[in-house]
């Protein structure tokens, strides 16, 4: 009997259609290469992007590549566990954090753990790490003020609940200092907060959490630490992380503000992950999704409707520059994701100006709808003074011999610089900032020695205090300085002035 070689061809073909796996590649898989925080995974079809995986040894990753035959996943872990031809399970289940109150005053690491030593976080409350921002219809215009403590932000670029500022500058210029005096700032003022460290020293963060601790406001904030000497994707998912902290007391309601310190090292840690997972590198090596890397995270800050819960998410991300530049990259990026900046100049701070912003460069795109009246009454002709001393100073550089104008210019400008600097960890409250800057307004100061005024301002405010104290008390409840308060203001300035 001959055998026909087509026969055996189809005989073959047939088997090979009806054979069926044992092992259901669809939700397990085996570990190709592993190296640098990166999983190859050969298999799991059936994964979604951001999936979590589960790997031997209790270590789980996250799905971030899908390609045709094989998974790329960031490992949440120590990796040295992890070697080829590991089982890899799917878990069906996305990224998630634990939330809630139980959080307050504690230290934690990317994936919601303890780090402080102070025993097990009890919650049963669990948000996602990545969601889809609030729509535009589930949101409400910026209209209430989040006082930072820190005059010269107040009064020149104020932040309202539910904005997004960006603090930006040099390494060394107090960016994180700001960050710091606004979330003690909130102490008694029904604010949660939720400080978010992405790749800093452990040393810093531990002083951090003393600082926050020493003046009280560690009770109301959440600390979350991803530090240098951690893997990449441990830095990639903590903003998303802390702001999940975030939108589950958001949802009940209550206005949080994150500060995500700082957003150039999350570019850079996902530049890093990127490259690995063999992604095509773009400008300046980031991939070319970088921009949607933030304005995902940033666009989940906002003010939510009343018929929505009515809370809110004040967002303050921090990025540094180089050597001043805020056209690179990544600045310019968050520049346009943001509702404006803070700008920190190197110059004004080894000039002894704290905070050391740049009014000129510094802007609020909320602008006076997050400041309250009283502080819109004496801060608003600020701006445009600042912008004059700024002129006349660098003109008057050039000539010896200045008309009586411009030297009343410079006069009233440096006493409002004294006016605006301000020692770190001493958030003013509003009444103290409405007094310092009526009484450099009305030009009180401009006779005094630069090095004097912060004396007479504290000494000023006392004597007031003690002469009227209803004055005070109306502007901390009303938040307005209307034309008797005012007056009564200005006739006790008048009479301490006197006095001097």
């Amino acid at each position: 009997m001959k055998i026909n070689a087509n026969e055996i061809s189809a005989l073959i073909k047939e088997q090979i259609k009806s054979y069926r796996h044992k092992v259901d590649s669809s939700n397990v898989g085996s570990v190709v290469s592993v190296g640098d925080g990166i999983a190859t995974v050969y298999g799991l079809d059936k994964a979604m992007l951001g999936e979590l995986l589960e790997f031997p040894n209790g270590i789980f990753g996250m799905a971030m590549n899908l390609d045709n035959d094989s998974v790329g996943a960031v490992l949440l872990g120590d990796a040295s566990l992890i070697k080829e031809g590991d089982v890899v399970k799917s878990t069906g289940e996305v990224m998630k954090v634990p939330a809630g109150e139980a959080m307050l005053g504690r230290v934690i690491n990317a994936l919601g753990q303890p780090i402080d030593g102070k025993g097990d976080i009890k919650t049963t409350a669990y948000r996602p790490i990545e969601v889809i921002a609030p729509g535009v219809m589930t949101r409400k215009s910026v209209d209430t003020s989040l006082a930072t403590g820190i005059t010269m932000i107040d009064a020149i670029t104020p932040i309202g609940r539910g904005q997004r500022e960006l603090i930006i500058g040099d390494r060394q210029t107090g960016k994180t200092a700001i960050a710091i005096d606004t979330i003690i700032n909130q102490k008694g003022k029904d604010v949660i907060c939720i400080y978010v460290a992405i790749g800093q020293k452990n040393s810093t963060v531990a002083q951090i959490v003393d600082k926050l601790n020493t003046f009280g406001a560690l009770d109301y904030t959440v600390v979350l630490a991803a530090t240098a000497s951690e893997e990449a994707p441990m830095l990639y998912i903590a903003p998303y992380a802390g702001v999940a902290i975030a939108e589950e007391f958001m949802s009940k309601g209550k206005d949080v503000l994150i500060v995500y310190d700082d957003l150039s090292k999350h570019a850079v840690a996902y530049r890093t992950l990127s490259l690995l997972l063999k992604r095509s590198p773009g400008r300046e090596a980031f991939p070319g999704d970088v921009f949607y890397l933030h304005s995902r995270l940033l666009e989940r800050a906002c003010k939510l409707a009343p018929e929505y819960g009515g809370g809110s998410i004040t967002a303050l991300p921090i990025v540094e520059t180089q050597a001043g530049d805020i056209s690179a990259y990544i600045p310019t990026n968050v520049i346009s994701i943001t509702d404006g900046q803070i700008f920190l100049t190197t110059d004004a701070f080894n000039a002894g100006q704290r905070p050391a912003i740049d009014s000129g460069l510094s802007v609020s795109r909320v602008g006076g709808a997050a400041q309250t009246k009283a502080m819109k009454k004496v801060a608003a002709s600020l701006k445009i003074e600042l912008a004059n001393f700024m002129e006349m100073k660098s003109f008057a550089q050039f000539g010896s011999d200045l008309d009586a104008s411009t030297v009343s210019i410079l006069k009233h400008g440096e006493a409002l610089m004294a006016v605006l600097k301000q020692a770190q960890y001493s958030p003013y409250q509003l009444d103290k900032q409405v007094f310092d800057l009526f009484v450099a307004k009305n030009k009180f100061l401009d006779d005094i020695p630069t090095n004097k005024i912060r004396h007479v301002l504290d000494e000023g405010y006392k004597f007031v205090n003690n002469l009227n104290p209803e004055i005070f008390a109306v502007i901390n409840k009303t938040k307005v300085l209307d034309d008797d308060t005012s007056n009564k203001l200005l006739a006790a300035v008048k009479d301490y002035f006197k006095s001097l």
